[in-house]
């Protein structure tokens, strides 16, 4: 069997198209995400331009893109309004794939090169941080911000500090405020080396560091029986070829016409969204995806499923993660900037996300820091819930119930916290435990028995879970909650 090459495509025009986009990272989250954005518009004519990807790590080469010839097939699995898709692209937007470590210099002159208007990076395993014995002269400088900072000098000078020939710059670092992270770093390397006001000023008035949000599963590669099954279809062999879910959200933050112009490939698709402020973005995936995990965890593993989509089969348990989405998550967002009808929006597609067939995300990994993302994800949602409606939310009563059983030390954690709840629980019976867990300023940034009623209800669920079997829990939950709708 062929391997994929560019002698298999059918036309060579997408190699004429101009580099236009400097990419720092090969992973999959960019090439599931970004780069299939720029394919599609390159597609609908929209973009017309290619991106060159520089390999940050110093860990494997860049052999098998070169083999490739940049070309890679993306497999789009998964539910979209209830309905199982399965798609293929073939991606053809990466130009070339080069080197940090062996190939500086090549990488500084694209710098010059007056075509390319946008940077994207995906740099995890340096991540946006300031390196103070970090050095932008340096060949490469040894970081993300360092080497941008060297790229954006050496083009600086290139063009006599033209302020047409800035960039805009997209990192989809998962840190908030990325951009303008970002931005500071590399004002502050500037200022540490000398390298001038006027550059100071051209970064700040030519340069458009845009804070971004990315959310879209982008596993990586097939399972080994897919992946040859897709190759006696597709008639090729591709070492590349990744799979991504079909949701997909790149939201970018800027109120500039002149990103507007330079990303125009963000008119390709609908997942693609340039806002003054992602503010809203962040919520909905905060509360709504996140939270929603972390208060099913516990409950999930308890009643003994291993993974997301196991346990989305249950309908019972399916059920409780609909109205604990629909009926109480949505209801503390709504307001301030986000509508009814996108808070369910969202949520019908996290019941999708959740229920895709083809991922495989295992309960146990997303109890990793489980205090800490109960905290951040969820304590807010219970005390909006609570002021709002004078009631406590019953679903997120019992995942929080849940999160203590689960913690109790019987079951395998990675939290910095287990330690202080299996001391508890060791220690005090279970009516004493919740309050004193619930009293934990440090833990939850308040003290939760101010909450009317929500000690009671987390009680009333522990002493449940505790004497049967949580689906049995969670079915007598369902069938009460159908019961008090009936009766409105």
């Amino acid at each position: 069997m062929k391997t994929l090459n560019k002698d298999l495509l059918q036309t060579g025009a997408t190699e004429e198209l101009p580099e236009k986009v400097l990419q720092f990272g090969t992973g999959v989250l960019l090439r599931g995400l970004p780069d299939y954005f720029i394919e599609k518009a390159n597609r609908q004519r929209i973009f017309n331009g290619r991106i060159v990807v520089v390999k940050s790590t110093g860990q494997g080469g860049t052999d098998e893109f070169a083999r490739q010839d940049g070309l890679y097939t993306l497999h789009t699995n998964g539910l979209q309004n209830g309905k199982e898709v399965r798609e293929t692209l073939l991606v053809s937007a990466i130009s070339r794939v080069l080197h940090a470590a062996t190939q500086w210099e090549t990488i500084a002159q694209i710098a010059e090169h007056p075509d390319i208007s946008i940077v994207i990076s995906n740099t995890t395993e340096v991540g946006i941080v300031l390196d103070d014995q970090d050095d932008p002269r340096a060949a490469p400088p040894s970081s993300f911000p360092g080497r941008l900072t060297a790229l954006l000098y050496r083009r600086f000078v290139h063009f006599n500090g033209d302020p047409d020939k800035g960039w805009v710059i997209l990192p989809t670092e998962l840190i908030s405020d990325n951009g303008a992270t970002l931005k500071s770093i590399v004002l502050e390397l500037a200022r540490r080396h000398g390298l001038g006001d006027e550059f100071a000023r051209w970064i700040v008035e030519a340069n458009d560091f845009c804070n971004t949000l990315v959310d879209r599963i982008v596993p990586g590669k097939l399972p080994e029986n897919e992946a040859e099954e897709a190759e006696k279809q597709l008639g090729y062999r591709d070492a590349l070829a990744i799979m991504a879910e079909p949701f997909r959200l790149w939201a970018i933050e800027s109120n500039n016409d002149r990103v507007h112009d330079r990303l125009a490939f963000a008119q390709g698709d609908e997942g693609m969204i340039i806002t003054p402020d992602i503010s809203k973005f962040k919520e909905l995936k905060l509360r709504l995806l996140n939270g929603s995990h972390t208060f099913s965890c516990g409950l999930a593993v308890l009643c003994g499923f291993s993974t997301v989509k196991v346990a989305m089969q249950h309908d019972g348990f399916a059920r409780y993660v609909r109205r604990l989405m629909f009926r109480e998550i949505a209801d503390t967002i709504i307001g301030n900037g986000i509508s009814e009808a996108e808070a369910l929006d969202f949520a019908a597609n996290v019941m999708d996300r959740f229920a895709n067939p083809f991922l495989d995300h295992a309960w146990q990994s997303i109890s990793l820091n489980y205090t800490s993302k109960m905290q951040m994800r969820n304590v807010a949602s219970l005390e909006r819930f609570i002021r709002k409606n004078r009631a406590v939310p019953r679903c997120m009563a019992l995942g929080f119930a849940a999160y203590l059983y689960f913690m109790q030390g019987t079951h395998q954690v990675a939290d910095e916290h287990a330690g202080w709840l299996a001391g508890l629980w060791s220690t005090v019976d279970g009516e004493e435990l919740v309050v004193e867990v619930l009293r934990n300023e440090d833990r939850w940034g308040m003290d939760l028995n101010g909450l009317p009623g929500l000690a009671d209800e987390i009680r009333y669920f522990l002493v449940q879970l505790q004497q049967k079997n949580a689906l049995d829990v969670i079915q007598e939950l369902n069938e009460e909650m159908e019961l008090k709708l009936q009766n409105k």
